[in-house]
Parts: structure tokens; sequence; C-alpha cells
């Protein structure tokens, strides 16, 4: 069955769905603005929809457009699919793979496996992006990324993954808090009526340690940090504790006081995941193999 649309005419107007600007489009795209706008034009004649509002002061997707940007969004991903399976055909570990990881892994990890990683692949250039789970979903979900090295307790869609590391939380406070007069694994209950700072919200790690706190009937206060550092910062300087992935304990635990929690202690799983059409499949499954044997936990 023919098209009378192309590939690159659905590019255009995912670019101005995103943009919501015809000039920051055909910048995106690297074309001028009259031939993205005559290409948009022909792709709305050949598809019998008005995709675009537009006068001089803003850019409006129609009803209609919404559902055939979310269609085109899709397309483009298995196009992206097609070609990645090709290039990668040859030789799996050549090229740009990009990679999306999470705040609180980020700085504690990356530092001790990306000298490995380009030993090991010394062809294969990894592009790391460091957002929030929710945004590296959407990002992977549509093809903007090849993997994402998250906590597998997040909502994380219809995904592949493997493990890379069991990462247990310890809890960190002042060293004149009470609770760290003893040195013994300590049970979560031991957190009841305890004042407890957190990350901000969209932190999965904040979630995970909310409903610890929450089952321990522990009090948050009302100031939310924007990063572990600044959670350090804070619980040193006052009375409240907080709880911190033991991954990044050689980083932030200095200037506090740490405890360990008795088994079954808290923890997150942290995981190499992908789609599960990826033709990156067997390439990312060895990338794991790799980042596991460098983490020490």
């Amino acid at each position: 069955m023919s098209h009378r649309f192309s590939l690159r005419q659905l590019e255009y107007a995912v670019a101005v769905a995103d943009t919501l600007n015809f000039r920051k489009a055909a910048e995106r795209c690297n074309v001028s603005q009259p031939s993205l706008s005559a290409q948009l034009a022909q792709l709305e004649e050949a598809i019998g929809v008005r995709l675009f509002e537009r006068d001089r002061r803003r850019v409006i997707l129609t009803r209609h457009g919404s559902d055939v940007i979310a269609r085109a969004r899709v397309l483009l991903h298995h196009a992206d699919d097609v070609e990645s399976s090709a290039r990668h055909a040859a030789d799996p570990f050549a090229g740009t793979m990009r990679i999306g990881i999470i705040p609180t892994v980020s700085p504690y990890l990356l530092p001790r496996v990306a000298p490995l990683l380009r030993r090991q692949y010394p062809r294969l250039r990894l592009l790391w992006r460091e957002e929030k789970t929710a945004s590296l979903s959407e990002q992977l979900e549509s093809g903007a990324l090849d993997a994402m090295l998250v906590a597998r307790e997040a909502h994380l869609g219809e995904v592949e993954a493997a493990v890379i590391a069991e990462d247990r939380f310890v809890l960190a406070a002042a060293r004149t808090h009470r609770l760290m007069q003893d040195r013994r694994p300590l049970r979560a209950a031991a957190l009841r009526g305890e004042d407890v700072l957190l990350l901000e919200d969209g932190h999965c790690f904040r979630d995970q340690a909310l409903a610890i706190c929450a089952k321990a009937r522990a009090h948050e206060l009302e100031f939310r940090a924007t990063s572990l550092p600044t959670l350090v910062q804070m619980v040193a300087s006052g009375g409240a504790v907080t709880l911190l992935p033991e991954l990044a304990v050689s980083v932030e635990g200095r200037g506090l006081e740490l405890r360990r929690f008795a088994d079954p202690a808290p923890h997150r799983t942290i995981v190499l995941a992908w789609r599960k059409t990826s033709p990156l499949r067997n390439a990312l499954r060895a990338i794991a193999a790799t980042l596991r044997s460098a983490v020490d936990l």
C-alpha cells in the first residue's frame, strides 16, 4: 500500500507539536521555515486532517492533530528501530547509544563505571542523560533513549530489564542524634515519631523512603530537598534523620553518622531497562553484565 506522506513530513509535524513554534521546529529539523510549512501543508492535505491552528501569536495542536501526532511518534520510533537494527547488525558495540540515568544513581555510579565501559567497548559512544524516572520512561518509550538506569521499584512501563545491584538504605543523622548512640542494626519501626527530611516529589527514591517512614509513622518535615547533597547538609545541621542509598554513602555520608537496618533491610533494585522490541537487547544485556561486575554493594 502506497502512502501520500513521508516520514520526513511526520518528523516536521512532531517537531512543531513539541515546540509549538514553526521557526523553532524548522531550526530543530535543519530546514527553512517556508519549506517546513509547505511540507506540513502537503501532509495535512494528504491525510485530510488539520493538525495545527496558527496565528501570529501562537500555535495550537488540534484535537484530531493530537491523535495523529501520537501515532506519528510511534511510527517514527519503529522507523528508528529499523535503522538502528540495520546499523548495529554488523557490530552492536559500535556507534552511539543513549542511556538515561536517575540523579540518585548518576553521580555515584558513573565515575566508577564510565572508564570501564570505555575500555570494554572502545567503538561504542555512550551518551548519558540524567533526569527523573518519569521523564526517562517517556523518552525510552518514544525512542529518544535506548535504555535507562533506574530503580525497578518505580513504575517503568512495559520494559525488559537486567538487575545491576540491590542498593540497601541506611539511616543518616547528626552524630548527636539519639538513634546514633546505638550501633546495632535497627528496625524501621524505630523511626516512629522521628522528624524526617526527604527529597522533593518526582524522585523515585523519595517515594520508597516515604513509604518506609509512613509505615513507621515518622513525621516528614515540610522542607524537601532537590538533591541528595542538599538533603545531607540539612540533616547535618539539625535534629532530623533521613535515608540514604548505600550507593551514595561514600560520597554523601561524610560528616554524618550512619546506621544500618536489620534484615530484611529496605532497599531498591537498580536495573538497566530497555524496550522489549529493542534491536539492541543483546548488546544491552552485555553492558548490564559489565555494570554489574563494577558495582560493589
